[in-house]
């Protein structure tokens, strides 16, 4: 799907996209599990030259924040601290971009890694391995937490432990994110908010952002309640939202377990089809959090099973077409600037 660029001058920065090599990821996804993770994003790889080309579509990204994926561990430094491998690829990934080779364009100008918090007070010596792989864009971690008691919402590999984020010993390391001024991105599922609120409340002093508005559930035993279950996740939004530490990442609605569109992968929906399946949530997310702790992100390439890079955007566009120029820089680059601390010279 191709659709004339909207707003093409404003400038975005994308906080929350992978990279990945599914050849190195196996691993993490046996027999079907990882075929039907190629089959939902339609790609086995994405590393720079994808994420450029999707980003050369039209829109004004000027930056981004990598998410971690588990992708590119390196077993060589052990069980605690394989996940150094990731920050030190994208860093590497960041320093293509950031030559200058490719236009102003600064991919991956921030870096969100993996650090195991189940490991107690220990964790801490991931994350200074971390912070020393790349000291000026590492920026915090994420621990994902999604659960559901049915297996089918996510598939094996992704099943967290559930209410992982109450659990005592994963406190204990995220105590350690606070002792040096990092992030702590969240993936969990709807029904799991309560648990998200729960932490902020007990790390009021921690900067914490809930990824892909919750993510709404659409699929498996949830398929056709998205309306039966949306006062359910809008209450407890709106509760998040009160919790002056946490921000909200507007996206990842393209997602297959969110159903909006059921179709997929790149089943060519417009953004003028796409924009009232996602308008509630969205408004929802900005009513909650305000214009100041709320951000656009594409949630690449795992969006692609709804939408192209460029009909995602779009989409979003259409939905705040009605918002000011002030709230719309904030919405689209400075929430996200501010949050992952980015150089002061982007957008």
């Amino acid at each position: 799907m191709t659709e004339a660029i909207l707003e093409p001058d404003l400038p975005i920065i994308d906080p929350h996209h992978h990279l990945w090599d599914l050849r190195a990821m196996v691993p993490m996804f046996p027999e079907p599990h990882h075929r039907f993770i190629e089959t939902l994003v339609d790609v086995a790889h994405y590393t720079f030259d994808h994420l450029h080309a999707d980003i050369a579509t039209g829109h004004n990204v000027v930056a981004t924040v990598f998410m971690e994926c588990g992708a590119f561990y390196n077993a060589a430094y052990g069980e605690t601290r394989k996940v150094v491998g990731e920050v030190e690829f994208v860093n590497g990934v960041a320093a293509q971009s950031a030559s200058g080779l490719y236009g102003p364009l600064r991919l991956c100008a921030g870096i969100v890694g993996h650090a195991n918090l189940l490991e107690g007070a220990v964790a801490g010596e991931a994350l200074d391995a971390l912070i020393a792989a790349s000291p000026k864009r590492f920026k915090g971690i994420r621990h994902q937490g999604a659960w559901d008691a049915d297996p089918e919402v996510l598939g094996p590999p992704f099943h967290a432990p559930p209410e992982l984020y109450k659990d005592a010993t994963f406190r204990e390391g995220f105590a350690e994110l606070g002792k040096r001024g990092l992030t702590f991105d969240a993936w969990i599922l709807e029904p799991q908010i309560p648990d998200v609120i729960d932490l902020a409340r007990a790390f009021p002093d921690t900067p914490i952002c809930l990824d892909h508005c919750g993510t709404p559930l659409g699929n498996a035993s949830y398929e056709g309640r998205l309306e039966e279950r949306f006062d359910i996740w809008r209450a407890n939004i709106l509760e998040l939202g009160r919790c002056e530490n946490v921000m909200v990442k507007l996206g990842g609605l393209a997602m297959h377990n969110c159903a909006m569109p059921e179709e997929g992968p790149a089943a060519g929906f417009s953004s003028e089809a796409l924009a009232p399946m996602w308008q509630p949530y969205i408004e929802t997310c900005i009513e909650a959090f305000g214009t100041a702790r709320a951000m656009f992100e594409s949630n690449y390439p795992v969006d692609r099973w709804g939408a192209s890079y460029p009909v995602l955007w779009n989409t979003f566009k259409r939905i705040t077409s009605s918002a000011s120029a002030d709230e719309k820089a904030a919405l689209y680059a400075g929430n996200a600037k501010r949050f992952y601390s980015l150089d002061e010279e982007l957008a």
